[in-house]
């Protein structure tokens, strides 16, 4: 069995470790109901979620051809933060073969940590929701660091070093995954079931993978 103690792993977590749409989307709907909008498309809405909660709200907004000013929208967001905080993981659950496949790589040594956009306050309340907390060695999100992904600060303090220690290979779904990999001089694995709004095979991953179980032998060959 091929160890993977020289090597440290950063997952995206939204539409790379799990499926948060369904809780996000849940939430949005809420939000919208308080200017008497109907719920919105699921499809449209889940092609924002990497964008953040302002661009979910103005998404849902324009469907509905409903337009509010700034300050209506401000108010929204902190309404739909409150909302998901309060109930983060009703609905949300780890993609296929994520638990297991993280399981094999920890138990070859691999060192596993989380490098999210999704502020942190969210993110680690979630993870611990499901179980996963015990499989990483942090979890950084958007509000822990002063520049996070596309910039290679948020990969190396996810890795806890900047690939002197142990090769780094960065693991996500979208563009800024992407980006943050090339600035931090790192390959990358790209999955595409995520919320991508750009075809992940035009984004210049060093993989693409269609089921998270690819990971490992992906992993293995590369850190070689």
């Amino acid at each position: 069995m091929s160890t993977l103690t020289h090597l440290s792993l950063c997952f995206d977590l939204d539409g790379t470790l799990i499926d948060t749409a369904p809780d996000l989307v849940r939430v949005l709907n809420d939000v919208i109901a308080e200017e008497g909008l109907a719920e919105t498309d699921f499809t449209e809405a889940r092609k924002a979620v990497g964008f953040g909660s302002r661009a979910l709200i103005n998404g849902a907004l324009a469907r509905a051809n409903h337009a509010v000013d700034e300050s209506r929208i401000d108010e929204l967001q902190k309404l739909f933060l409150e909302l998901y905080a309060e109930d983060i993981c009703r609905l949300s659950t780890p993609f296929p073969g994520v638990v297991d496949t993280l399981k094999a790589l920890k138990a070859r040594g691999a060192e596993l940590s989380v490098c999210t956009n999704k502020p942190g306050y969210l993110a680690r309340p979630l993870i611990e929701a499901l179980g996963l907390s015990r499989l990483f060695v942090r979890v950084v999100g958007s509000d822990d660091l002063v520049r996070n992904k596309p910039y290679a600060d948020h990969i190396w303090k996810a890795a806890g070093h900047r690939g002197r220690s142990r090769k780094i290979i960065m693991v996500g779904d979208s563009l800024p995954d992407m980006l943050s990999a090339k600035n931090a001089k790192v390959p990358c694995l790209l999955m595409v079931y995520g919320y991508s709004t750009i075809p992940v095979v035009k984004l210049g991953g060093d993989r693409i993978l269609r089921n998270f179980r690819e990971i490992l032998p992906a992993a293995i060959e590369l850190s070689a």
